[in-house]
């Protein structure tokens, strides 16, 4: 009797199926589903196949498939089939995937997971070959910072000077374009003070010595043996007669080369990517990798995904309209048979607390029903932005108004570890008997304080019944700790007291102290000084935490402020608003997205642009389309003409990614005459009926709170200030100043709108009333 007629007997495994199963002409239940594209995808097994899959294309379910057919057919044994992917949920899904269309749990694919995951295997079984031992130790990056501070030490470097951190950095970067110490580049040999490479080197010593590796050396160490032994090369190549890789647009230089090291015999590889969401170029991915494929692959098929059975009509040819603008792209259009659905809306604001002011309205809106469709619930709506920096004014809108939102990615923003130790120091100066507060700060940034000296400060406040700052004060007094740490507490110390003091007078600006407090203690100097990736995220979130006190009259307002709504916020209720960036919301997808702060320099990034210059441009505009194309039913893109930028109120330009969505796709509800360039969609005719409209704009709690901003900061003696029912005369040849282009010259004029030539940001379309003449330059309070 069959397994199939008798119950109790064990079911066949993977490969015992693979063997068994003759193929056959009928379409198998696992095909079930698949459109033509991705039927030609799963069938076409031999020779490279690159699937070109767009956003919401069904790519999973086509790689999974394939997967299927291969063992179905007997094509394959499963350990011939080497299938990787990027992150360990990926790898789960896809054996969870492969094992239903199966029926049965594909646990015998031993080479299916991440690259990590699989170079560990490979180079367990040849770690002599790489000077170690099978039993290798792989580091975290605590322990790796650590190996590298032993290693500074050692040659005699000030690791203040030259973080541990920074050096890490540069050796991964170095580690994912596969170059070990002797192949580094001569144009890099400048890293760390041209110190890098002998660190490096004397790093790779000590972790071999060590018989251990991070996770850079995982891959590094598998391309180095498949170079130098040819045998070990060609045996895996046997091995893995199909190959398949998953978001191949991600991959890095070494990842690349593993993977071309293992095709390089019979080239049965598959890859699935988008080089339109290759949005990780600062992380070592190259794009360059998914565009050179049917170059790198001689014959090889590329099967272009463009059903998309996620977002409707109108989004997707949003998302197309702004893609385009790259020149580096195979290029494909995506299409879908959904309902057109509603158009991309597109709405301007006066400024950025208008914008959080009104989305948050919106969102609770659409959780009545009142919007004009069903309610939504809060789990289906994201509000996704380009920094995390960008989440505060939303996170202190939603929790004043009690809306619950989830941050995805990272803490909510006052959870995160700068922004808990620039209150903490808030807490300690208004408070001088917060000890809680005290023992945060005390040796943040470090002031030579080991955690005995701590242990004293906290023995004598107790023997005294005072708080640990005036414990600290005795001790010093008592001669109880000397050196560099006696000396910086003193310092510190006295700050305190004289920053207290500060808080009682009533004419102190209470935020020009917090940046004070910030400053003086050397809070801000430490990451400055940081090289890490994280440190510059920081100090953007420190400035965002400074532009939160304007709307509180004094320091200890604030706190309050911030410990009643974050207490609120325990008893929240489960569903609730997604936060998070851009970067990480691929993958996912909502049926509402909000994209608000679509300005230039925000996005596209203006630090993005001066550091990689056209490159940069483009990975901008495709996180742009991965932002747009995670919206099923509805995408709301905003801006701002007035943010508030590091203390300064700037007047903002409209994204060039606006310019080009395409209008037939979008629903602009930006009132008229609200911004200063004529941006696609977004463009508004100067005509008497706008400006008629403009009366009712003029009047909105945006525009009056930032003429009252204006009166305020108006210079002593008279300043220039915002009339919005007044509209500057220029003429062409009058030289004018812009508070974020500098000054320029006006090459035309048509009704309230100036083309002008500005010297140093060329040529731009603006409205008048943006612009003063350019000796009044120094009136704009702004």
């Amino acid at each position: 009797m069959s397994s199939d007629t008798n119950p109790l007997a064990p079911k066949p495994s993977l490969s015992q199926m693979a063997m068994a199963r003759q193929p056959s002409g009928q379409a198998c239940a696992y095909m079930d589903g698949l459109n033509p594209e991705q039927r030609l995808a799963v069938e076409t097994l031999e020779g490279p196949v690159l699937m070109l899959a767009g956003a919401g294309t069904g790519k999973t379910k086509a790689l999974t498939t394939r997967i299927a057919h291969l063992l179905h057919t007997r094509t394959a044994f499963p350990n011939q089939i080497l299938a990787v992917t990027f992150t360990n949920k990926a790898a789960r899904e896809m054996k969870l995937r492969v094992g239903a269309q199966l029926g049965e749990p594909a646990e015998g694919m031993p080479w299916l997971g991440t690259f990590h995951a699989i170079c560990v295997k490979l180079l367990r079984r040849h770690a002599e070959l790489a000077g170690l031992k099978s039993n290798f130790t792989i580091l975290d990056t605590d322990d790796q910072i650590r190996l590298l501070k032993q290693v500074i030490t050692a040659a005699n470097i000030d690791e203040k000077r030259w973080p541990a951190r920074a050096l890490a950095g540069i050796i991964d970067n170095w580690k994912n374009r596969a170059w070990t110490p002797e192949h580094v580049p001569v144009a890099e040999a400048s890293a760390f003070d041209g110190r890098g490479v002998d660190l490096y080197a004397a790093y790779q010593k000590r972790l071999l010595e060590l018989n251990a590796v991070d996770f850079g050396d995982l891959l590094l160490h598998v391309v180095t043996i498949f170079q130098i032994h040819p045998d070990v090369l060609a045996d895996y190549q046997r091995r893995f007669r199909y190959i398949l890789v998953d978001e191949y647009q991600d991959t890095n230089v070494a990842q690349y080369l593993w993977l071309r090291l293992l095709a390089g015999a019979h080239s049965n590889i598959c890859c699935v990517g988008d080089d339109d969401q290759s949005i990780y170029g600062w992380r070592g991915a190259e794009v360059g990798n998914i565009l050179r494929f049917e170059k790198d692959f001689p014959g090889a098929k590329v099967i272009r995904l463009e059903q998309n059975y996620r977002s409707t009509p109108h989004i997707l040819a949003a998302a197309s309209g702004v893609i385009t603008g790259n020149k580096d792209r195979l290029g494909k259009t995506l299409w879908t048979e959904a309902e057109e659905g509603e158009k991309v809306r597109l709405t301007g604001y006066w400024d950025g607390e208008e914008e959080a002011r009104s989305i948050g309205e919106e969102i609770e809106a659409m959780q009545r029903g009142t919007r004009g469709a069903a309610p939504k619930s809060l789990n289906q709506i994201a509000i996704l932005v380009r920094a995390s920096n960008q989440m505060r004014a939303f996170e202190d809108r939603f929790l004043s108004i009690g809306l619950p939102y989830r941050v995805v990615g990272g803490p909510r923003f006052y959870e995160r570890l700068e922004i808990r130790d620039a209150m903490a120091y808030f807490r300690v100066v208004t408070s001088p008997s917060d000890d809680l507060a005290f023992e945060r700060i005390v040796n943040t940034p470090k002031r030579g304080l080991g955690e005995k000296a701590q242990q004293n400060i906290q023995t004598i406040a107790r023997a005294n019944g005072v708080p640990l700052v005036e414990g600290a004060r005795i001790l010093l007094a008592e001669g109880g700790i000397t050196g560099k740490g006696a000396g910086q507490l003193r310092h510190l110390i006295d700050s305190l007291a004289r920053w207290h003091d500060m808080v009682q007078r009533p004419e102190t600006n209470h935020i020009e102290l917090a940046e004070i407090i910030l400053d003086e203690s050397g809070y801000t100097a430490m990451w400055q000084n940081d090289k890490t990736l994280e440190a510059p995220g920081r100090l953007e979130n420190l400035k965002e935490l400074v532009k939160a006190l304007e709307e509180h009259v004094n320091l200890q307002g604030f706190l309050e402020h911030i410990a009643l709504i974050m207490d609120n916020e325990k008893d929240a209720e489960t569903e609730k608003v997604t936060l998070m960036t851009l970067h990480a919301a691929k993958g996912v997808e909502f049926p509402v997205v909000f994209l608000p702060a679509w300005e230039d320099g925000l996005f596209p990034s203006q630090r993005s642009m001066d550091e990689t210059g056209a490159k940069g441009l483009e990975e901008e505009r495709r996180l742009a389309y991965v932002g747009i194309t995670r919206a099923e039913e509805i995408c709301a893109i905003s801006f701002a003409s007035n943010r508030r930028v590091y203390g300064k109120w700037l007047s903002q330009m409209p994204s060039r990614f606006i310019d080009e969505l395409p209008a037939d796709h979008v629903e602009v509800e930006t009132p008229p005459g609200l911004h200063g360039g004529g941006y696609g969609a977004a463009g508004m005719a100067s005509t008497v009926e706008d400006r008629a409209a403009r009366a009712d704009v003029y009047s909105s709690p945006g525009w009056k709170r930032l003429q009252s901003r204006s009166q305020t900061h108006a210079p002593r003696g008279g300043g220039y200030v915002i009339d919005g029912a007044a509209t500057p005369v220029f003429k062409p040849g009058a030289r004018v100043f812009h508070t974020k282009f500098g000054y320029g010259t006006v090459m035309g004029v048509e009704a309230d709108k100036l083309d002008v030539e500005f010297d140093k940001a060329g040529a731009k379309k603006l409205m008048a009333k943006f612009v003063v003449e350019a000796d009044r330059a120094g009136d704009v309070p702004f």
